[in-house]
């Protein structure tokens, strides 16, 4: 455990801002039309060429981005208490940390809910796959943060 002027019952929590940031960044990217956002909308339900049905869509995300960040400040510092009480000081041990938290809790408990809601494999896969980035970038910032 490292504790020192830059932490707080050993999370730093400017690693935890950086990692939460970085989430949020890997979703713009991931829901982008760089990558899934034309599958993803269809799969949603929603016409990606629908211009009228896209603005309106846009309206309320301000408020979204905001809940999204704070939940996903929750999460990172989660991480960061997991990562602290396993003394995970290294990007690859972060990131098997990161990952074993998205594969035991995030996919299963999303796995479960696509099969009650009869949701498509594909859509499951775009978002369980974005989870899975960002736990294990996540995993690699707040484990290598304190020792930069």
């Amino acid at each position: 455990m490292i504790i020192g002027p830059n932490t707080f019952c050993g999370i730093n929590p400017w690693g935890v801002l950086v990692a939460s940031v970085a989430t949020m960044v890997i979703g713009f990217l991931w829901y982008s039309p760089l990558l899934f956002a034309r599958p993803w909308m269809r799969l949603m339900g929603y016409d990606p060429d629908d211009k009228a049905k896209l603005a309106e869509m846009q309206k309320g995300v301000g408020k979204l981005y905001g809940i999204t960040f704070v939940a996903t400040v929750v999460s990172a510092v989660v991480l960061a208490k997991i990562i602290d009480l396993t003394s995970v000081v290294s990007i690859p041990y972060g990131m098997k940390v990161g990952f074993g938290i998205w594969v035991g809790f995030i996919a299963t408990t999303q796995l479960t809910g696509a099969l009650f809601t009869k949701q498509p494999m594909r859509l499951f896969l775009i978002n369980t796959g974005y989870q899975l980035v960002c736990y294990m970038v996540m995993g690699a910032i707040l484990a290598k943060w304190p020792h930069m």
